[in-house]
């Protein structure tokens, strides 16, 4: 992956590393699916935040690289088992995912029910959380877009509450449902399970490059089936898009990646300038070429999306674990609060924005109006500016930190004590739950 030189390997020991280029990486991964998702709302800027967010989705499938990464630094231990009982590391992992997954299901349902009786905008007097659109790579949609919407029936509505209660939700191909962004969710807790089976194994085998090489080619092929076999519809873009068992290469490249780490740290070996300016320029040259190719063809949605900027994630993180620990107790105390905060950014923002953008209509129009006459305060709304953007943002890192620390943290050790059976304590695994992963 890249040239490396050797140091002194027994002051390196997986105890003491701490990898706080990847809190960060973690942090800019979660703002960058918030921008990719509302930054084209605001019509100033539609002219250029194409060229911003066209990969959005490569921060999704970094995250499940550096799952796979992170588990296995801090769950395995020197002979490459779990470092606890595998109910006990599922149990926690469970604890982790589902406070963030029922706290943005209940404020997407509460937003969704809200919007349709404030009616701020033209749209939200039609808003139900039974809508859906029908997932499509083609051009299927361009002239009539309703031909691809649809109103959930009662059984339909049960089906899809059913399986966002225990997340599985990631399996529907044909749409998403309620707050679109959690299927990630789903799809981490299906990795989640499969962990105490394949990350003790695949971190046994030996010259990981060729393994990680060969886990990238499985990837693409139902990629190039599809291209091959179909006109890039239903219910086949869905399951490129989210279905966990298509999607789990990356998490299995992770576990991988983490393999090879450790395996050069043993040998004694650092990243060299040389090493990093080449994995900084395969991360440009992937981008840039995904850029590029992403309008000229369908097919290259789907080929970027699943596979071949895998490479480029893996370099990324890669190149992170090598970003030095700021000697300030702050800087990374705050590294790791970010980085915690990333998994509700991922799962909040599609709400959170929501509410932004109403409540910057009704200031943006005639507030003081809403004391005498509340209607007639909505009807004055007015419309959304980029200027207010960078506050949507801060906001909304600053309601997932809270979100994080004063919910998921609180709920996640009543789970855990609950079902785990004995008395909460902060033993070494919990530190990546804290946000600071290390070994």
């Amino acid at each position: 992956m890249a040239v490396e030189q050797p140091v002194a390997a027994a002051n390196v020991t997986a105890k003491k590393e701490r990898f706080i280029g990847l809190e960060w990486l973690r942090f800019g991964l979660g703002l960058y699916i918030v921008i990719f998702h509302t930054l084209h709302n605001y019509p100033q800027v539609r002219g250029w935040s194409h060229y911003v967010t066209d990969v959005g989705f490569f921060s999704t499938s970094a995250f499940f690289v550096l799952s796979g990464f992170l588990l296995t630094h801090v769950y395995l231990d020197a002979n490459k088992q779990l470092r606890e009982p595998a109910h006990h590391f599922l149990i926690k992992r469970f604890s982790n995912l589902y406070p963030i997954h029922v706290g943005s299901f209940l404020l997407t349902i509460i937003v969704m029910t809200a919007l349709p009786w404030l009616a701020i905008t033209p749209d939200d007097a039609a808003t139900s959380f039974r809508f859906v659109i029908y997932d499509v790579n083609n051009g299927m949609g361009q002239a009539d877009p309703k031909v691809l919407h649809h109103m959930l029936d009662n059984g339909e509505l049960a089906l899809n509450l059913f399986l966002n209660l225990f997340m599985l939700h990631a399996w529907n191909p044909l749409y998403l449902t309620f707050n679109p962004p959690s299927w990630s969710i789903s799809a981490l807790f299906f990795f989640y399970l499969t962990f105490p089976f394949l990350a003790p194994r695949l971190t046994r085998l030996k010259q990981q490059i060729p393994w990680i090489a060969l886990v990238n080619v499985i990837y693409l092929i139902p990629v190039l089936y599809v291209i091959a076999t179909t006109d890039y519809g239903m219910p086949e873009t869905g399951i490129l898009h989210r279905n966990p068992i298509i999607r789990l290469p990356e998490f299995i490249a992770g576990i991988l990646l983490c393999s090879l780490y450790a395996h050069r740290r043993d040998a004694g070996k650092r990243l060299t300038w040389g090493g990093a300016l080449g994995l900084i320029a395969l991360i440009a040259v992937g981008i840039g070429a995904a850029t590029y190719a992403l309008p000229r063809g369908h097919e290259w949605y789907y080929l970027m999306h699943d596979g071949l900027l895998l490479p480029c994630q893996l370099a990324l993180i890669y190149l992170c674990v090598f970003i030095p620990s700021p000697r300030s107790a702050g800087w990374r105390r705050w590294a790791g609060r970010l980085g915690g905060a990333s998994l509700p950014m991922f799962a909040l923002h599609v709400p959170l924005y929501i509410i932004f953008s109403r409540m910057e209509m009704v200031l943006s129009g005639n507030p003081a109006q809403c004391f005498s006459d509340f209607r007639g305060c909505l009807d004055a709304a007015n419309g959304i500016s980029v200027a207010w953007y960078p506050l949507f943002l801060l906001l909304t890192v600053a309601f997932c930190i809270v979100f994080q620390e004063q919910f998921v943290v609180r709920l996640r050790k009543w789970l855990q004590a609950t079902l785990i059976k004995k008395p909460y304590r902060a033993d070494h695994t919990e530190k990546m739950e804290r946000a600071e992963p290390r070994s």
